[in-house]
């Protein structure tokens, strides 16, 4: 047996104060890309929201700094800058400085809070190159400065104030994140939605740069945020379900509201945290959902034979917001993306059954429709089960099953794996020819798939194109589906830059959107950025991928022919395989999902039945278009 040499108790490393958030930072934000840099900005805002929750703030400004920096103020108690009575410093430094400070461990200071972790504002601290906060307390204005998580002044006295609250302004440290440009809409999304989950709290956020401003507001709380994801749909009754109910020192807030598409669009929240995996709190109101419309279905004798309806057919077409206030919640990792507290299911399940029961019982019609509304589901799932059936036979068959347009690739490891989505014969011919057989599988489209915004699950299984997909994915669809089935982990969408192109990759990612998200979330979706310009001089080719490439090579090149790519098809193999599918050379844009309620808006506009949502979209949008092909 070998003997370990060199490792001794002199290699143990002890990471003093912030130093191990700098080294592993995506341990306590997620990652150190886009989302991670905007969660610093959630981190503190938690904070401020936190003072609101305890009846302590009514206001929360955000300003995006023309330096790059962000400020963060509230109207608060301000933070203590007495000296901690263990440490013998300020405990505004403390908190700043030291991980695992906070008020937020008992439950004097704060009855629910969503930072409980203790890390929050001394971790954005870590990974900032910069941090100055100011505090209004005891009639005067406090100031202290940091510099990548260290002290870099003693907290000092700056003035006088009448008012109450804190000011947190950070610059993110470009060391240490891929980008540093903080973004208005992914900002504004968050705090749009923390303004709906606290009736009344007031939430504004300014960018300097671009004088852009919003103000959020909502005096209806949830009942306003349920209103708004509704507000392009055809609802099936007004106003929204409403109740409120607390038990045990835990709250449940519930709004819903069924519109007639077929889609679900429930968001669960804790102590104002979106859990966007879910949980225990999700778990409990689902089957208080099924559990309660089957008694009252039973109990009204509404079908005429002994119907089950199950929690996929109570789904379809509903839009609900559960907020859920509890004093010890447990989330699982520091981004708290799915509640864990095993005691919440019960407590959440009984008091949604008690809430349902009641408004039923008050509002019978609602309750009638929305039983009804169910029914349909239930039988169009049964026309569904028929067409999943006969789909997963075909992919039992293996690779025989598959469809005979699919150009497979030979290696069977799905992490090495990649399947190109062509549209069109002639764009799949050259990507066949071009491709590397090994790792590249080819499946070509014929025409544009079905719209599955407007259409059920029954419907959608009998497209052709849809159902070749799904068989070559391996994955299901649905309820069904399987993400640790799928036989690639890259699904290109490559299509044709002109209009009937962007038609088909918003097709197409309406239905990963809608039946196939995991697939998104894993990121296991990208869109393929074949160029526009071919630009020649002699024999020297290059491309060009936007019309600021081109020009800067006319002027490179003086007078070369130019030619513009209406299509895939105009490529031959090689430049196909050399501009677009070459993993060395190609660019590709990953598809990810920021802002799950936003993309349900947009997706709703552009792929629903409503034509004047639609248009307003376009025209307010159509001077960001550069490359439109009418």
């Amino acid at each position: 047996m070998s003997q370990v040499t060199g490792y001794d108790a002199s290699q143990i490393q002890v990471l003093e104060g912030l130093e191990a958030v700098r080294r592993r930072p995506s341990m306590y934000i997620g990652s150190t890309d886009s989302l991670g840099l905007h969660h610093l900005v959630y981190e503190v805002v938690d904070n401020s929201v936190d003072e609101a929750l305890g009846g302590y703030a009514k206001g929360i400004n955000v300003l995006l700094n023309r330096d790059g920096s962000v400020s963060v103020a509230d109207d608060g108690r301000g933070i203590p800058v007495d000296n901690h009575p263990q440490l013998g410093r300020p405990a505004l430094e403390i908190v700043m400085t030291v991980l695992h400070a906070g008020g937020k461990f008992d439950h004097e200071s704060y009855s629910f809070s969503g930072g409980l972790h203790g890390v929050g504002v001394s971790v954005v601290n870590a990974l900032s190159e910069w941090m100055e906060v100011e505090v209004r307390r005891n009639g005067r204005i406090y100031w202290q400065r940091y510099q990548r998580g260290s002290v870099a002044s003693d907290v000092e006295v700056r003035g006088h104030s009448e008012d109450t609250g804190t000011t947190v302004t950070f610059k993110p440290d470009g060391s240490i994140f891929e980008e540093t440009e903080f973004n208005f809409d992914t900002l504004s999304s968050r705090l749009r939605e923390l303004a709906f989950l606290n009736r009344g709290l007031s939430i504004t956020i300014k960018d300097e740069r671009t004088e852009k401003e919003n103000d959020f507001c909502y005096e209806g709380g949830i009942i306003s945020f349920v209103e708004y994801l509704n507000a392009n749909k055809e609802t099936l009754h007004r106003p929204p379900l409403y109740f409120t109910r607390s038990k045990n020192g835990t709250a449940v807030e519930v709004a819903l509201q069924y519109n007639n598409s077929y889609n679900e669009n429930v968001f669960s929240y804790a102590n104002n945290i979106n859990t966007r995996e879910g949980g225990t709190h999700l778990m409990g109101f689902r089957a208080a959902l099924t559990r309660t419309v089957n008694e009252y279905a039973r109990a009204n004798k509404i079908f005429k034979t002994e119907t089950k309806l199950g929690g996929e057919d109570l789904r379809e077409g509903l839009v609900a917001i559960v907020s859920v206030k509890l004093p010890d919640p447990q989330f699982e990792g520091q981004t708290k993306t799915r509640l864990g507290n095993s005691s919440i299911r019960g407590l959440i399940e009984s008091m949604v059954s008690e809430g349902l029961s009641e408004y039923f019982e008050e509002n019978p019609l609602v309750a009638t429709t929305i039983v009804e509304k169910a029914g349909e589901a239930l039988r169009a799932r049964e026309a569904a089960r028929k067409a999943k059936e006969l789909t997963r036979r075909k992919n039992a068959l293996g690779s025989g099953g598959l469809p005979g347009k699919l150009a497979d690739c030979s290696n069977t490891d799905p992490s090495k794996c990649e399947i190109y989505i062509v549209e069109g014969e002639s764009a799949g011919g050259s990507a066949k020819q071009g491709r590397n057989r090994h790792f590249q599988a080819i499946l070509p489209l014929r025409g544009k798939i079905l719209n599955v915004e407007r259409a059920r699950l029954d419907k959608i299984l009998k497209n052709a194109e849809i159902r070749n997909m799904i068989v070559a994915f391996g994955t299901g669809i649905g309820d069904d589906f399987d993400i640790n089935k799928a036989r690639y982990h890259k699904i290109v969408i490559m299509t044709d830059a002109d209009v009937d192109g962007s038609h088909i990759r918003t097709l197409l990612l309406t239905l990963f959107y809608r039946y196939m998200r995991p697939l998104i979330d894993a990121g296991y979706i990208f869109i393929a950025q074949p160029p526009l310009y071919m630009v020649r001089k002699g024999k020297q080719i290059s491309y060009a991928y936007n019309d600021e490439e081109l020009d800067a090579l006319v002027q490179s090149m003086a007078k070369p022919v130019i030619q513009r790519y209406k299509g895939l098809g105009e490529m031959n193999p090689e430049q196909l395989w050399e501009t677009t599918m070459n993993p060395e050379k190609r660019t590709m844009l990953k598809v990810t999902l920021e802002d799950a309620v936003e993309a349900d808006r947009i997706f709703t506009i552009l792929m629903g039945d409503q034509v004047d949502p639609r248009r307003q979209f376009i025209e307010s949008h159509a001077r960001f278009v550069k490359n439109l092909d009418v």
